[in-house]
């Protein structure tokens, strides 16, 4: 994408920094609903199968998830430097929590499907955005600290996604996998709203659409490709096949575009 056209001020005195004890917890709290969302929901996944049925679109439900994270990635980061990384945390925390809600109304399985796609939309920007915070309201010197603990906030999700998912699904219902987004999402929100005060100048510039678009159409096709080779369509289809070449068309485009981005 774009270079990074984000200029940071000086250090500020550490007074002048937003409270990091208040604002650090909420954005450890909210890089672990990214992480958590996959731990959790792959424990649930047979229980939401057994009630809305379509047991041949089950990694669909992952996979939406995931392609929709991976291909607005890179907008988020650039949005982030041209409106602020308050405001795209915030706006990625609402669209994350609005598709958390909708997942758990899901009454079958398209609809959860499309539901984690958007859900995914709002995900990758919990992600990219957090991290990119840090460089907000940190100083330099002490950035590297801050950032390792947000690397084990992974390893934490690793650990209790699964029986937190578990629990929800043995004592509640499979609908709990999502709705607990949301007062954890909303009261990182409020905080971030309250407490996040990032010390950034930010330059106009333009977004590469053109490099987004070729990079979406690269993911999706090469995910389909992975995804319903010998599941859906077998190895020898030529349908299977075109939508490789289709992906590896796009990737050559994306490449293309980026050598003549600014």
């Amino acid at each position: 994408m774009d270079a990074d056209t984000t200029v940071p001020t000086e250090s500020l005195p550490e007074r002048e920094h937003p409270p990091l004890r208040i604002i650090f917890p909420a954005l450890l709290l909210v890089m672990l609903l990214a992480a958590l969302d996959q731990t959790i929901v792959s424990t649930a996944l047979p229980t939401i199968v057994g009630d809305l049925g379509g047991l041949e679109s089950l990694s669909w439900v992952v996979t939406a998830y995931l392609l929709s994270t991976t291909i607005v990635m890179p907008l988020y980061g650039k949005f982030g430097d041209l409106f602020g990384r308050k405001i795209v945390l915030q706006a990625a925390i609402g669209l994350f929590l609005v598709g958390s809600a909708l997942c758990g109304l899901s009454q079958n399985m398209t609809e959860l499907i499309l539901l984690r796609a958007l859900q995914g939309l709002g995900g990758g920007g919990l992600l990219v955005t957090t991290l990119a915070a840090i460089g907000d309201v940190v100083p330099p010197a002490n950035r590297g600290r801050y950032q390792g603990v947000f690397g084990g906030v992974f390893g934490f999700a690793t650990i209790i996604g699964p029986l937190i998912g578990g629990f929800l699904v043995e004592h509640l219902s499979w609908h709990w996998i999502f709705y607990i987004n949301l007062p954890l999402g909303i009261g990182a929100l409020m905080v971030i709203g309250a407490a996040f005060r990032p010390h950034t100048t930010h330059v106009k510039h333009k977004i590469d659409y053109a490099g987004a678009a070729f990079l979406a159409l690269s993911l999706t096709c090469i995910i389909l490709f992975t995804s319903q080779g010998g599941v859906i369509l077998p190895w020898d289809s030529l349908q299977l096949w075109a939508t490789l070449g289709l992906g590896l068309i796009a990737t050559a485009g994306f490449i293309y575009a980026e050598r003549g981005a600014s």
